[in-house]
């Protein structure tokens, strides 16, 4: 743990010597946790200090905000914030938005979002479902920013947390900002598919990307035990991960939108043909119609869903078994049972 109080202290002086913005930072920080700490987040002490002392502006020295659809190409219109901005209003709006318990684009390409800083508040329920202890060692899939990386690494220790990106640009990026807060985590290069043998075995992977199906290397990478978080057809499931081919878990409560793994295969196009209007309006229910994708007539999932109760996202789970990986509504061996990944690698449960 000697690692990560290092790492507060070089936070700390980063922030106040060099930084123009930190005083004001600092009191819009405070702020943030408290809001979070109001919805019911951060109940854990050491990841309260965390948010409350890491940067997030070193992290986010600009974003974008989405203006509309109006560009001849039909994409939507992104107007910059930043930092460098020339007019002292318009960097005043950047910092506020900044520490606003929002996400944030963070790169922008051809009208379409490649990069995102997720809203505060999801990144801390997500950081303390992790369950995380002293001395683990914890795998981040999509470095982004490197903000989630600082604060693992402010939690755990610099020496306990690996960070892998497929795109060299964002890594650099990161390491850049991480280093200029004060961290210095692992921060690799690679497909986030294929984990981080290197730097294996794990206690703890957290994705910060969606993913359709759990990849097998990174239940290869755990330790018996390890807890593996990650974004699943608008949700968040927790694994636990008994040895290299079984892991099972069940979906937190929250919704989650994440920006897909790059490379992956993504899942198979939701289908509301048919649907009334009504129950799309529903989030528990657009969460099933992810869940099942092009394996259920959306009216039988309508169906099951009004017969179920209309569950939420807790009542759902995942259960991998070697090659094998399925979703479930309430039991692994019940009723409602879908498997996951690409239709023409189907197989039962």
């Amino acid at each position: 743990m000697g690692s990560a109080r290092t790492g507060r202290r070089g936070a700390q002086g980063a922030d106040r010597k060099s930084d123009p913005y930190a005083a004001t930072a600092a009191t819009l920080r405070a702020a943030l946790v408290r809001e979070i700490t109001a919805g019911g987040g951060l109940s854990d002490p050491a990841w309260r200090a965390a948010f409350e002392t890491v940067p997030r502006h070193v992290f986010v020295p600009h974003y974008y905000e989405a203006g509309g659809y109006g560009s001849p190409s039909g994409a939507a219109v992104y107007e910059r914030l930043g930092r460098h901005d020339p007019d002292p209003a318009r960097r005043a709006r950047w910092l506020a938005g900044v520490y606003a318990d929002a996400p944030l684009a963070t790169r922008v390409r051809d009208g379409e979002l490649v990069s995102s800083s997720s809203q505060p508040s999801l990144m801390a329920r997500m950081l303390e479902a992790l369950e995380v202890r002293d001395g683990d060692s914890v795998l981040e899939i999509g470095t982004g920013t490197g903000y989630n990386a600082a604060l693992l690494a402010h939690r755990l220790g610099d020496d306990r947390v690996t960070t892998v990106d497929i795109d060299p640009v964002i890594t650099d990026t990161a390491r850049e900002h991480l280093a200029t807060a004060g961290y210095h985590p692992a921060v690799v290069v690679g497909d986030g598919a294929l984990g981080c043998p290197s730097c294996a075995p794990f206690d703890r992977i957290i994705a910060t990307c969606a993913v359709a199906t759990l990849p097998p290397a990174w239940l290869g990478q755990c330790r018996a035990g390890a807890l593996i978080l990650a974004p699943l057809a608008t949700g968040l499931v927790v694994l636990r991960v008994a040895d290299a081919g079984h892991g099972e878990g069940r979906f937190l409560a929250t919704p989650a939108y994440f920006v897909p793994l790059r490379g992956a295969e993504p899942p198979p196009p939701v289908s509301t043909k048919g649907l009334p209007s009504r129950p799309l309006l529903d989030d528990s229910f657009r969460f099933l119609l992810n869940v099942v994708t092009a394996r259920m007539d959306p009216l039988e999932a309508l169906a099951l869903w009004e017969h179920e109760g209309r569950p939420g996202r807790e009542r759902y789970g995942v259960t991998v078994r070697e090659r094998r990986q399925w979703a479930w509504l309430d039991d692994p061996e019940g009723t409602y049972a879908w498997t996951l990944g690409p239709l023409h690698a189907e197989q039962a449960p």
